[in-house]
């Protein structure tokens, strides 16, 4: 439906050629723009109903006082693999765990592994690799958001995320302690519950414009076969310079399989195309934009360093074990 809607807008009212890059560019910027609004307010709406009758704080103490000997971060990084977002429709569900107080290492855990792992791209996977390289991919983008939301979480980064959060963890904090002592109607909290998701939305939404119409411009402009030139198996440094290539796109697991397909189909390391893979939907500088609100630059330097490395060793990987 919101395709459609976008396809109208572009190509009906504006009159684009949707064979033409300016057009794919515009109807791309309508299309996730308008998704990630939706998505951002309605996760918001969802989760300030939740802390609303489910205290967090009981939560986040469990999750940091039990020993759970790691299964946090399995469970994260699992239902971000069954979450069918992309790294910006993620974000708003990031958000949503940060404002409730979650662990950061717990919420990174699924902000790593939700847009590389999805059932879409899993079924296009195995139709075009089968089903061997589709399950490593699969355990190794778990693993990857396991082991990278522990050594994020064991660096204590809280102090590192925006003022901005901070000052909505605090209020929604002290709206779901009053609302408990008073015994508030539902009916008398989702107002207060919307207009602080609008809040929300309101928040990010210059960097939202900012970070897809950045995603945007790489869809519609980056030249065909512009990266199979750097990408040659002959070359040792293909593995970090894909990495490096990929940051600046933008785009989901189900969009870039096709492309690494034909990756693979002109001679390019199977190990080489995956890193190339996990970075343009890992890692992208829309994604930073977008958590530009939530995390000083510091923290997102970190976290975009960090992921870099590990796709990079992943990389090497594959081309020796596929």
């Amino acid at each position: 439906m919101i395709q459609r809607l976008a396809d109208w807008l572009v190509y009906d009212i504006f009159g684009l050629d949707a064979s033409t890059a300016l057009g794919e560019a515009i109807n791309f910027f309508f299309y996730d723009t308008i998704k990630i609004l939706i998505l951002l307010f309605f996760i918001s709406v969802i989760m300030g109903i939740i802390n609303a009758y489910f205290p967090i704080e009981r939560l986040r103490n469990y999750l940091t006082s039990s020993k759970l000997y790691g299964l946090q971060y399995f469970f994260a990084a699992l239902f971000g693999a069954i979450t069918p977002f992309c790294s910006c429709s993620s974000i708003p569900l990031f958000i949503g765990f940060v404002k409730g107080g979650i662990p950061l290492g717990v919420t990174f855990a699924y902000l790593i592994t939700s847009p590389l792992v999805n059932e879409v791209a899993v079924a296009m996977f195995i139709g075009t690799f089968g089903l061997r390289i589709t399950s490593i991919y699969v355990i190794s983008g778990i693993l990857l958001g396991m082991v990278g939301g522990f050594i994020l979480g064991k660096m204590k980064l809280e102090p590192y995320l925006s003022d901005w959060v901070k000052q909505i963890q605090q209020n929604s904090t002290s709206d779901s302690g009053t609302w408990e002592k008073e015994h508030t109607l539902f009916f008398r909290r989702l107002p207060i519950i919307m207009q602080e998701a609008w809040g929300i939305v309101k928040g990010v939404l210059l960097y939202i414009l900012i970070g897809i119409g950045i995603g945007a411009f790489m869809h519609g402009y980056v030249p065909e076969g512009f990266f199979e030139q750097y990408m040659s198996k002959d070359n040792w440094f293909a593995v970090p310079l894909s990495v490096v290539l990929a940051v600046p796109m933008y785009a989901n697991a189900a969009g870039i399989v096709p492309v690494v397909e034909v990756f693979v189909a002109k001679g390019i390391p199977i190990g080489t195309a995956l890193a190339f893979m996990m970075a343009v939907v890992g890692l992208s500088l829309p994604e930073a934009t977008l958590l530009k609100k939530v995390m000083t630059w510091r923290l997102i330097g970190i976290f975009f360093g960090l992921i870099t490395l590990f796709i990079i060793m992943l990389g090497y990987l594959y081309n020796i074990v596929l």
